[in-house]
């Protein structure tokens, strides 16, 4: 049905597709869960703040297992590449992943004080390390992965795990984690009554600022960037070989996309506004849904600058991984296509039917019920 860069490009979309839906979804759990032990004064309203996000966090970890298997099967360069430079980062992250399920189960398990605030730091921890991670990661993007191919396109990294931490990519973690915490405060806000609602809605607004502050000097700092411009060699239909083509590195060429079509500034631009409806905003309902919004289009701002690259390389530019240089074959995105218009409405759905069947905010009462009878949290 489609030639193989039309496939190509569908699956640079499906890839984002994957990452946003991540992280609006499971997004709102990690931010809950790295700031509930400050919105929550007592362990009866810790357990609502868990209550909130404990039936769904597993369902949105679907998300991020799809978007590493697309990876895998559409663009297995770029899977080499990132999981090998970026290994020890990962790594963090999936202990950060695993800790949070421990946390869940066992931190009921005892009922001494020390025991539980030891699980509640460990479930802060396991939601503020990967929303940081995640934009550090974001931010080295834009800066250069130090790899390259060898003649038989085998990647080699040549970087450090503290090299990983300029000034810019830090930046970009304070984007994604206060992001998040935007999101997942929203959410909290939202669904828990009393006073531990009112606390997140103030600290959604707070975040709202600081992402809004922190997103602005990210972008300000892009324009002054070198960036990465394909300007000769790329061919939307050609083999997957990251080596024919030629790459140049220049002050504010991560602007280029923009530039060149400014119908895509509206997108950063409906980001800062979603950023400013959360900030002023007194419906809650209404300031999730700006969170989301904001979420989405701050990704897709990232995706609209670094676009055709999905890996650029600071050892040597011209072996940057691009949308039409790093995928599979025309086969197998064809197949993988066909799965993926089958299973995604699967898993809209089921998202869906599960955020409805939950709706409702939670109690005081219903967990003070719960833990009477020796249940939930």
């Amino acid at each position: 049905m489609f030639d193989y860069g039309t496939l190509r490009e569908i699956w640079w979309l499906l890839l984002g597709i994957l990452l946003i839906g991540f992280a609006v979804t499971d997004g709102y759990d990690l931010g809950l869960g790295a700031i509930y032990r400050f919105i929550a004064r007592d362990d009866t309203e810790r357990r609502m703040a868990l209550e909130a996000i404990e039936p769904h966090w597993e369902g949105h970890q679907v998300w991020f297992i799809l978007g590493g298997g697309a990876v895998f099967a559409a663009w297995p360069m770029l899977y080499a590449a990132s999981f090998s430079g970026f290994y020890f980062a990962m790594l963090l992250v999936l202990l950060a992943l695993i800790l949070r399920p421990v946390g869940f189960n066992f931190r009921n398990k005892v009922q001494h004080p020390a025991w539980r605030n030891g699980w509640d730091w460990a479930l802060m921890v396991a939601g503020a390390v990967p929303s940081l991670v995640f934009g550090v990661a974001f931010g080295n993007l834009f800066l250069g992965v130090p790899f390259h191919f060898t003649d038989n396109l085998l990647p080699v990294y040549d970087g450090r795990f503290f090299g990983l931490f300029h000034p810019f990519a830090l930046v970009a973690g304070v984007v994604s984690l206060a992001m998040l915490v935007m999101h997942g405060a929203t959410f909290g806000a939202m669904k828990v009554e009393g006073p531990v609602g009112d606390r997140a809605h103030r600290v959604a607004r707070v975040a709202a600022v600081i992402t809004l502050a922190a997103f602005a000097a990210a972008g300000a700092w892009l324009a002054f960037l070198p960036g990465h411009a394909i300007v000769a060699g790329a061919m939307a239909d050609g083999p997957s070989n990251p080596l024919g083509k030629q790459v140049v590195v220049e002050a504010g060429a991560w602007l280029g996309n923009p530039r060149a079509h400014p119908v895509l500034w509206l997108v950063p631009g409906l980001a800062a506004l979603s950023m400013l409806a959360v900030a002023v905003v007194r419906q809650r309902a209404i300031a999730f849904v700006a969170s989301a919004v904001a979420v989405a289009t701050v990704i897709l701002t990232a995706g609209v600058a670094l676009c055709p690259f999905l890996l650029p390389s600071a050892t040597d530019p011209g072996h940057g991984l691009t949308v039409w240089d790093a995928s599979s074959s025309q086969r197998t995105l064809g197949i993988m296509l066909f799965a993926t218009a089958v299973f995604l409405p699967l898993v809209l759905a089921y998202s869906t039917w599960a955020f409805r069947i939950m709706r409702g905010k939670v109690t005081r009462a219903h967990v003070e019920e719960q833990a009477r009878n020796g249940g939930g949290y």
